[in-house]
């Protein structure tokens, strides 16, 4: 299997998009004071978001273009 170097656009959106996903999930750790209201979805999101930026990151380095 041959790897290429993903673009440089799609590498900084998948650091951006993992960035966000830490985001979330440092506010869901937070969420525990009690100052700060609960909300249980968050997260599954920051889960997602880092898995997603992940897959991009992947998918930069086995298509083509990309």
């Amino acid at each position: 299997m041959k790897y290429n170097l993903p673009k440089k656009n799609t590498f900084w959106t998948a650091v951006v998009i993992a960035a966000l996903g830490v985001v979330v999930y440092i506010v869901h750790l937070a969420s525990y004071l009690p100052q700060i209201p609960y909300i249980p979805y968050l997260q599954p999101i920051a889960f997602l978001l880092v898995v997603i930026a992940f897959l991009l990151l992947c998918l930069g380095l086995t298509l083509q273009g990309l």
